[in-house]
């Protein structure tokens, strides 16, 4: 599948607004069902990596839970490897967390201390860019390993709640925005 195949438009019109979830007052954007499309899958995996080739990306990071489907199926377009930013508490192995502001409290998300080596080429890349805190906090995450980020992919990008403004400085690519 080429990219010219696939248009930022289709993955619009396959994603599901669902209302008052998952709380009132919410319009939460449902990708499942571009996932369960293979050429809609596909695709916006391709869409997401336009940007490099294999051997381009040493990493792409994917952030917890939906990022990480978006995040595998582009570090194996890439020839890349795959390093998972998870809440804090999911990893096994010695980790750094970093913390970031929520709309009512705090969270941390954590990254292994050995997944990048200093240098790395990362992608980053999560379904759904709205505040930008996550992805700011992983951003962070690594820059303290020493990673270099050459973009910041996103399916979705809710450009209202002007979460770029938490990614200065980073390249951002975004298919569908709202």
């Amino acid at each position: 599948m080429s990219v010219a195949q696939l248009t930022p438009r289709e993955i619009a019109q396959a994603i599901r607004n669902v209302p008052d979830f998952p709380k009132a007052g919410v319009q939460f954007k449902d990708i499942t069902p571009v996932l369960a499309d293979s050429r809609l899958f596909a695709g916006t995996v391709e869409l997401l990596t336009s940007h490099f080739q294999p051997g381009e990306v040493d990493a792409v990071v994917g952030i917890d839970a939906r990022g990480f489907i978006f995040a595998a199926a582009a570090a194996m377009r890439l020839r890349a490897g795959f390093v998972p930013v998870r809440k804090q508490g999911k990893l096994p192995c010695q980790t750094l967390e970093q913390e970031y502001a929520l709309e009512y409290g705090r969270a941390t998300v954590a990254i292994h201390a050995d997944a990048l080596q200093p240098g790395s080429r990362v992608l980053l890349v999560d379904d759904l860019l709205a505040t930008g805190g996550t992805a700011a906090a992983a951003a962070a995450l690594v820059g303290r390993l020493g990673g270099t980020i050459l973009e910041a992919a996103f399916v979705i990008e809710l450009t209202f709640l002007e979460g770029r403004a938490k990614l200065p400085g980073l390249p951002i690519h975004s298919l569908v925005t709202y």
